[in-house]
């Protein structure tokens, strides 16, 4: 990976407007990720990249200036994926008991830590090089606004507090599983959810 620049990490050159090069925009992306889990972090280039994506590197060069870029961008990408996923988990078991709901938030957070380990695992690696402190911290609060909002339509007690910390809890369980290599998503998910609800109902 190049050195780090703080001003540039965040920033891609441009952003696509035009349905062809949103779809090369995300094929870029999407290549890095492959690379990642072919070959592993160390052999992401924009060479590389663009030679996976299928497309010149000048045309890469119109949106990354630089590896990092990439990198950011697809950590983006999959944060957002795990946002969405945890936030329609909780949607769709409005009307379920409050065990079931959350249930399928933690099922959610599992699957998308597991979907694709290899690719998980470099990027938990490679977020504390890539300065995105202040939006990880954002996503971690949608994502406990979330889940204090599914407590409280329950009638939970200090919902926000419980939130934090059933957030903490399975982040911490998840990223850990992730790390050791586990790939049994259903055996992730009932310890997890033991877990959750024996705080719930201590």
């Amino acid at each position: 990976m190049t050195t780090r620049d703080p001003a540039s990490i965040n920033r891609v050159r441009k952003r696509p407007k035009q349905a062809r090069s949103r779809a090369m925009f995300e094929d870029i992306i999407e290549a890095a990720a492959r690379i990642i889990e072919r070959d592993g972090l160390g052999a992401v280039s924009t060479n590389a990249v663009a030679e996976t994506a299928g497309v010149s590197i000048g045309s890469l060069y119109q949106y990354f200036p630089n590896q990092v870029v990439i990198l950011a961008e697809l950590t983006r990408r999959e944060r957002e994926l795990l946002r969405e996923g945890v936030s329609s988990a909780s949607l769709q078991r409005e009307d379920a008991s409050m065990e079931h709901a959350l249930e399928g938030m933690i099922e959610a957070a599992v699957a998308h830590q597991l979907a694709r380990p290899h690719l998980a695992r470099a990027l938990d690696f490679a977020e504390a090089s890539l300065d995105l402190i202040a939006e990880t911290e954002l996503m971690g609060e949608d994502i406990m606004t979330s889940v204090a909002a599914m407590l409280r339509r329950y009638g939970y007690p200090r919902a926000d507090e419980a939130a934090q910390d059933l957030v903490s809890m399975a982040k911490g369980m998840i990223d850990a599983a992730g790390l050791a290599g586990e790939t049994d998503a259903a055996a992730l998910s009932a310890r997890v959810r033991r877990a959750a609800l024996g705080y719930l109902r201590y």
